[in-house]
């Protein structure tokens, strides 16, 4: 991958892009093994809620990973054999998928938030011979253990002991800490990571080796040429995810740089503490996380040394107030980034090289092509509404960025993609439309966007006109069925502490948005609640909110 950090012209830096993919790769190699060549080299930086900490250099993760891929292979884990990795931030996270890869096993990350059903479903669908578990995450699968006849064997870290359970501290220690990388093409399969679920049942997409490359442009443009000296990341983004593996623990240590681990509830006051103690320079936060930060702690540099230089966010729009908040308040422009588990880090912003437009997913990143397609696959101009696509290929190459398949599911792989061969659109179910200087504006999932009053709307604009009023500490839209109107726009709110439900603050937030959009775009309903459902990546489920006001309304008519 060749990315010219002196381009400072979009267009330079797009054209002359190249990834060079080589034949051969492994990402253990890539992420670990090249720098634990130097033992003073620092790779990961821990603390726990109680304030336990400890410093991991490459080499100790390396010797670490080299121990476990012993054990793993002694339990009879072979190539492709699918290992679950359901752990939260934590070394033996990164530890056991450095192993993974090494061995040419499949990593299975799976959520500590997970309950039973959700790791029974993946677990089985995966065909998992092996699980890695904490204190924390034991109860969920110890619930489901006897029905997943093809694991064979679990793995407890830390204070997770059960009969069957496998101490990973006796184990690792009487394994050798000696251990050959396999040789792995760019395209074997690397990692299995579950889709959220918000359109039907969660789907694996089988990542390759060389998915890691896919995202590397995207990652060092979003945090303005990564890596810089003195660059130090962190993230609360879970490293079960695409958001916490390939957005922040992966590309970090690829290029050799420290990640802060954390494992403990996101808290917004303990977020900027982290930041000054551990000197954090880039992060990637979540959109929700920042309305957090910036509800809890207006005046950050007033009450912390905060030295940030890069801020990454994505998963749903980060909206115009958090963005002037953090160029005002920490001297960072935020960079946005669009992606999908499938088809990750493609689009978004790059201060240091063209300016952000609040409320735009950015532009394509170097080595994408992206465009905005109707349902044939035709490009559509600037201006008009459609699909967000990317192109299996870009300036002749293959884009390393795509997923391999859906495990186990031909037909929803099929159904991903528009055409065939090199010039197939990868399809990612998000509408947007495009300006005349190729930045996207997001509109919606396909699913989300609505009609109302004979006009489309999408939820995002609501939403973020929502969030600029100072009693609501965060907002969803949807569309809700409604006897006469056909569907209504339908806002579910939740206040900031001390503001209390009226009629006088419902009208006033309706007049709100009034002001700022169009007439058809206000709330003609309004619902107060204490919380709103998520994913565990941060984002929104409208689609329960939807199920929820559809089956409400069948119920009203009888």
């Amino acid at each position: 991958m060749e990315l010219d950090a002196k381009a400072r012209d979009y267009r330079a830096l797009r054209d002359g892009f190249r990834w060079n993919v080589p034949a051969r790769y492994n990402m253990a190699r890539a992420c670990c093994g090249r720098w634990a060549e130097d033992r003073s080299r620092f790779a990961l930086y821990y603390e726990d809620e109680a304030g336990h900490a400890e410093a991991w250099s490459f080499w100790d993760i390396q010797m670490a990973a080299n121990r476990l891929s012993n054990v793993l292979h002694a339990l009879g884990v072979m190539r492709r054999d699918r290992v679950a990795i359901i752990l939260p931030q934590r070394p033996q996270t990164a530890i056991a998928h450095v192993a993974c890869y090494q061995m040419g096993a499949i990593a299975l990350p799976l959520s500590h938030l997970f309950g039973p059903d959700a790791l029974e479903y993946r677990l089985e669908n995966s065909g998992a011979c092996v699980a890695i578990v904490d204190e924390a995450t034991l109860p969920g699968l110890w619930a489901v253990r006897e029905r997943l006849p093809e694991l064979r064997h679990v793995i407890g870290v830390g204070g997770a002991r059960e009969a069957g359970v496998r101490d990973w501290d006796e184990l690792l220690a009487r394994a050798s800490r000696r251990y050959q990388c396999v040789d792995t093409a760019a395209d074997d399969p690397a990692v299995i990571i579950y889709t959220s679920g918000t359109t039907g049942s969660p789907k694996g997409a089988l990542m390759a080796q060389r998915t890691l490359i896919g995202n590397l442009s995207g990652f060092a443009c979003s945090h303005d040429f990564f890596p810089q000296p003195g660059d130090m990341f962190w993230s609360p983004a879970d490293w079960a995810w695409t958001g916490g593996l390939f957005d922040a623990l992966l590309p970090a240590w690829h290029y050799g740089m420290p990640i802060l681990g954390y494992r403990g509830r996101f808290d917004p006051e303990k977020a900027f503490w982290l930041i000054e103690k551990y000197g954090v320079r880039n992060a990637f936060l979540f959109p929700t996380a920042l309305k957090m930060m910036m509800k809890a702690v207006p005046e950050p540099k007033a009450r912390h040394e905060v030295n940030l230089r890069t801020i990454m966010s994505g998963g749903e729009a980060v909206g115009e107030t958090v963005f002037r908040w953090a160029q005002e308040r920490l001297g960072v422009s935020i960079n946005e980034i669009f992606g999908q588990t499938e088809i990750n880090y493609v689009v978004g912003g790059c201060a240091a090289v063209y300016p952000a437009r609040p409320g735009s997913m950015g532009r394509p990143y170097p080595g994408h092509r992206v465009a905005v397609v109707d349902e044939a696959g035709n490009e559509l101009p600037p201006g008009e509404t459609g699909e967000v696509c990317v192109q299996r290929s870009c300036n002749g190459e293959a884009d390393p960025v795509f997923m391999l398949e859906y495990w186990k599911n031909p037909r929803a792989t099929a159904e991903k993609f528009i055409g065939e061969g090199a010039l197939a659109w990868g399809r990612t179910g998000d509408l947007a439309k495009a300006d005349e200087d190729g930045y996207l504006w997001y509109q919606g999932r396909s699913d989300d966007v609505f009609k109302s009053a004979g006009y489309r709307i999408g939820p995002s604009e609501i939403e973020n006109c929502l969030v600029k009023h100072p009693a609501v500490a965060n907002a969803a839209v949807v569309g809700a069925p409604d006897e006469t109107r056909g569907t209504v726009v339908k806002a579910f709110i939740v206040l900031q502490p001390g503001e209390r439900p009226s009629a006088e603050l419902e009208a006033a937030l309706q007049d709100h948005v009034r002001q700022y959009l169009a007439p058809y775009e206000y709330p003609k309903a309004i619902e107060f609640v204490d919380s709103l459902p998520m994913t565990t990546t941060g984002k929104v489920q409208r689609r329960l909110l939807r199920l929820r006001e559809e089956e409400k309304f069948r119920a009203a008519r009888g």
